[in-house]
């Protein structure tokens, strides 16, 4: 599915390793882990794993509650033994992830050329608050979407749908710009245009569709915009 730029009114973003980078995590687990990759990893995975799994069952709990159990099971995996402070305190950097570096500009852009622009995450309410507060956007976003808001997590359908009536867009007006492979299809199988942010050069999951369009960065995905969009048909 080829990407069309003049359908899109409307740019919704994922929050983690999107908008902001998650390998910060990581950053604190070295400060208590002999060996921090393998539970970073295993801390990511089994987060995501989660959230699938919860949107099949029935058991929802906000993003940094999931977050915490899936830290636990990492580190109990590795046979990392940590307090449970020393363990809030690892949880605690979702709260302050890096930004990175072309975000501000990009959305700032994307803004000025007559976008609509808002964020939609898995995150709870106070993860995003403080991811926007952190990343200095809120005053380029015209709201953000949290998955607590319909109880279910991507890719389940409802959350995009969701999102869509939150900015009272048509679904089939929304670039949805996502790092993650799960997410850029939920939004395409949703209505929306998936937009893969590839930013570590990964090759494409070979399973279902492509996305519409795969930038490396959100400065990227401002040009593949350009000529399009709300201010062309102005």
């Amino acid at each position: 599915m080829s990407f069309d730029p003049d359908r899109v009114s409307t740019v919704t973003f994922d929050s983690y390793s999107t908008l902001v980078d998650v390998d910060a995590a990581e950053k604190a687990l070295a400060e208590r882990v002999d060996d921090p990759e393998p539970v970073s990893k295993l801390w990511r995975s089994r987060s995501l794993e989660y959230t699938f799994v919860g949107n099949h069952v029935d058991e929802y709990e906000p993003f940094y509650e999931v977050n915490r159990a899936a830290l636990q099971y990492a580190l109990e995996a590795h046979d990392v033994s940590v307090s449970a402070s020393e363990r809030d305190a690892i949880l605690s950097v979702y709260h302050e992830l890096d930004v990175f570096d072309d975000v501000r500009d990009a959305v700032g852009r994307l803004r000025d050329a007559g976008y609509d622009c808002y964020v939609v995450s898995n995150g709870n309410p106070e993860m995003l608050d403080s991811m926007v507060d952190h990343a200095d956007i809120r005053d380029l976003l015209d709201g953000v979407v949290s998955a607590d808001e319909v109880g279910v997590f991507k890719p389940d359908a409802e959350i995009y749908r969701h999102a869509a009536a939150r900015t009272g867009t048509p679904i089939d007006e929304i670039a949805h710009a996502t790092a993650g492979w799960f997410d850029v299809m939920g939004a395409q199988h949703a209505g929306m245009q998936g937009v893969w942010v590839d930013r570590k050069a990964s090759p494409w999951d070979p399973f279902g569709p492509e996305p519409n369009l795969t930038v490396p960065d959100l400065t990227t995905l401002v040009e593949a915009l350009a000529g399009g969009g709300p201010s062309a048909a102005d």
